[in-house]
């Protein structure tokens, strides 16, 4: 019996122990060339850290960051106008701002405002990737 009931209770701990594991990357001195075939990536902009709109982007992606970890989603954050990030310079945002770009390096999305997490993932589903590898995972036995 007390097997069990710790068998239960780590179960139902491992789910929080990956919610609270995943993290936004900072932009830093990435380029998005480094995703190319390897990740789609959500790029979220601010002017600084406390923008109430790159707060509530981040805590909607925060939520069930596994939605977008399955769908090979690396988010990158810059809320550094001066550093002049390689990314910010490629993507040239003002103000808050969010990018969708997929893994073969097109721009799907900029959006000016927060999305919730159900808009990002019907977005990232539509990709002509993404419905390749769908159809790939339901021809699989």
């Amino acid at each position: 019996m007390f097997i069990r009931a710790a068998l239960i209770s780590l179960i139902t701990a491992l789910p929080a122990f990956a919610v609270e594991a995943w993290a936004p990357e900072p932009a830093g001195d990435h380029e998005l060339s480094e995703y190319q075939w390897v990740k789609r990536v959500l790029v979220v902009f601010a002017d600084n850290p406390a923008d109430p709109r790159f707060v509530q982007q981040l805590e909607a992606i925060r939520d069930e960051p596994e939605v977008l970890l399955s769908r090979d989603v690396i988010v990158i954050t810059d809320t550094d106008p001066a550093a002049m990030s390689p990314i910010r310079t490629a993507l040239r945002p003002r103000g808050f701002a969010f990018v969708l770009i997929g893994k073969d390096g097109a721009k799907y999305l900029r959006k000016p405002g927060p999305w919730s997490l159900r808009e990002l993932t019907r977005s990232i589903d539509k990709m002509p990737l993404r419905q390749q590898e769908l159809r790939d995972q339901r021809a699989k036995p």
